[in-house]
């Protein structure tokens, strides 16, 4: 199998470029336009250690992450703002942290970094809540999911449920692609840092994967239900980016599925 033609995503969607400069416009109009949103809260000291809150409604509302991707090497939140816009429609809030990015901070501090970013969210909403995420971000919301939340004074199943979309829970594979260089990560630690390698957290999981994709997408989402006792299922029609983007749509069965998920843990 030719793992770099597997993972490399620009490649197989030529448009993705176009995507992403009209995601990056979508989302500065969305940000402009939101009258509930708290910008930029800071959840460590650098400049991408930020969150972009979006509240659905004045007072309580479950509370939802979206955790952008990018091979924890490129993208900003500011890319995702109108990804909120499904799940506000139907009335839950939405929080979307940056994190600082390799080579400049090795993977496990990505890690560290976003579980700080949920301990933040968990202590000022005292709610449980869903994380969900794209393609690193997926990743990203499966180590939460796994997270010992005690060591962070927090109650178990903080983070309560995961909605991973196109992600990656076997890092191995990836060593033999370019996907790797900015990473420097070798075998062992690459599998210490795979959910798929984890004990199962015991707490719901549903991985969700574009049909365009490819055999390996397919096979991550598969392997890391199958390995935590969770679900997952393949959406017929989409690639990797255009998956996402339903998330946008109030009415898309992603945003749905998010929508259904992020309710059922509600306190």
């Amino acid at each position: 199998m030719n793992l770099q033609a597997e993972y490399d995503n620009s490649a197989k969607v030529p448009e993705a470029a176009a995507i992403a400069a009209a995601w990056e416009r979508d989302a500065a109009a969305f940000r402009a336009a939101h009258e509930r949103a708290e910008l930029g809260v800071a959840y460590g000291p650098s400049e991408r250690q930020r969150i972009d809150v979006f509240h659905a409604r004045a007072g309580d509302a479950p509370l939802a992450m979206f955790v952008h991707g990018g091979y924890w090497q490129r993208m900003h939140r500011h890319f995702f703002s109108h990804f909120a816009t499904g799940l506000l429609a139907h009335g839950v809030s939405v929080a979307m942290p940056s994190y600082d990015l390799c080579p400049a901070v090795s993977m496990a501090s990505i890690v560290d970094q976003l579980r700080e970013a949920a301990a933040l969210l968990a202590r000022r909403s005292n709610c449980r809540m869903l994380v969900t995420g794209h393609s690193a971000g997926g990743h990203l919301a499966a180590m939460l999911l796994a997270t010992d939340w005690a060591s962070y004074g927090l109650p178990a199943g903080t983070v309560a449920a995961a909605l991973p979309i196109s992600g990656l829970f076997d890092l191995p594979p990836l060593l033999q692609t370019n996907v790797a260089d900015p990473l420097g990560m070798d075998e062992a630690e690459a599998r210490r840092l795979s959910p798929a390698f984890m004990p199962s957290p015991g707490l719901p999981i549903h991985a969700v994967v574009g049909g365009l994709e490819g055999v390996e997408y397919e096979r991550q989402s598969r392997d890391i239900a199958t390995a935590w006792g969770g679900t997952w299922e393949s959406l017929p029609g989409f690639n990797h980016f255009t998956i996402a983007g339903e998330l946008a749509k109030p009415e898309s069965y992603l945003t749905r599925l998010a929508a259904g998920m992020a309710r059922a843990i509600e306190r």
